[in-house]
C-alpha cells in the first residue's frame, strides 16, 4: 500500500506540468512516444544515481582545494548537477533519435522535458515512499514548485539548444551549450534552495524566472516551424508528415 501511495504521490507533479508543456506543442506527439520518453527518463534518474554514487569520492578529492562556497555539498551542487543533466539528454538522446516522429525543431524541448518529469517522477517516488510516514504530502507540494519544475525547466533549455543545433548543423556545440547552462541554472537552484531552506520565496523567484525565458523558447521555436525547415538529403514520409532524413547529422 505504501509503495502504491509513493507512486501516486511521485507521479503526480510530473503529470500536471506534463499536461501544462504539452500544450506548447503545435503538432501533438504521438502518446507512445510520449510515454518511452518519459520512461527513458525514469530510467535516467537511475543511472544518475548508480554514477553518482560511484564518483562521488573521486569529486570530493576534485573539489577539496576550491573555495568552499557550499561547505562540504560543494560536490552534490556542481557535480551531481552536470552528471543529471548529461544523462538525461543521453537517454532522450537515445530514446527519439530514430524516431519519425522527430521532426520539428520543438519536438527537442518537448521530449526533453517530457524525459525531465519522468527523471523527477522517479526521485519524487523514492522520496516519498522515504517519508511515508511523515508529512509526505508538503514534501511532494514543495517538490512540485521546486525540483520537479527545475528538472523540466532545466532539460527545456538543452532541448532549445539542441533544437537550434540541430537546424544550425552544429549539434555537438549547441548541446553542450545547453548543458553547461543547463547545469549552472541547476547549481544556482541548488544552493539558493541551500542558502535560504526556510524562505523558499528566492528559488521559487529563481525558477518563475528561467520559466519566462522558457516559454520564450518555445515560442522561438514555434516561429522557426512556420517559415523554416531542416536541411534535407532525403526526405521521407511518414503519414502526413515530411520526415526528412537527417540522421547522419547526429553526433
Amino acid at each position: 500500500m505504501n509503495i502504491l501511495l509513493a507512486l501516486l504521490l511521485g507521479f503526480l507533479p510530473s503529470l500536471v506540468w506534463l499536461m501544462f508543456f504539452l500544450k506548447e506543442d503545435i503538432h501533438p506527439e504521438p502518446r507512445k512516444m510520449i510515454a518511452k520518453a518519459f520512461i527513458f527518463g525514469c530510467i535516467s534518474a537511475f543511472a544518475a544515481l548508480f554514477i553518482q554514487m560511484f564518483l562521488k569520492g573521486y569529486l570530493d578529492q576534485i573539489v577539496i582545494n576550491i573555495p568552499r562556497i557550499i561547505e562540504d555539498n560543494l560536490s552534490v551542487f556542481i557535480g551531481f548537477a552536470f552528471i543529471e543533466e548529461i544523462m538525461k539528454f543521453l537517454f532522450i538522446y537515445i530514446a527519439v533519435k530514430k524516431s519519425s516522429y522527430f521532426d520539428e525543431p520543438i519536438d527537442a524541448m518537448i521530449y526533453m522535458v517530457t524525459g525531465a518529469l519522468g527523471f523527477a517522477m522517479a526521485e519524487n517516488f523514492f522520496l516519498a515512499y522515504s517519508n511515508i510516514q511523515s508529512d509526505v504530502i508538503t514534501l511532494i507540494i514543495i517538490r512540485f514548485i521546486g525540483a520537479t519544475l527545475l528538472h523540466a525547466l532545466a532539460s527545456a533549455l538543452i532541448g532549445h539548444y539542441w533544437a537550434r543545433g540541430i537546424k544550425l548543423g552544429i549539434e555537438k556545440r549547441m548541446v553542450i551549450a545547453g548543458i553547461v547552462l543547463a547545469s549552472i541554472f541547476h547549481i544556482i537552484f541548488n544552493y539558493l534552495v541551500f542558502k535560504f531552506s526556510d524562505f523558499l520565496v528566492y528559488p521559487t523567484a529563481f525558477l518563475l524566472l528561467i520559466g519566462f525565458f522558457v516559454l520564450y523558447d518555445f515560442e522561438e521555436l514555434k516561429k522557426m516551424d512556420q517559415f523554416s525547415t531542416r536541411i534535407a538529403t532525403s526526405p521521407k514520409t511518414n503519414g502526413d508528415r515530411t520526415i526528412p532524413d537527417w540522421s547522419d547529422k547526429y553526433f
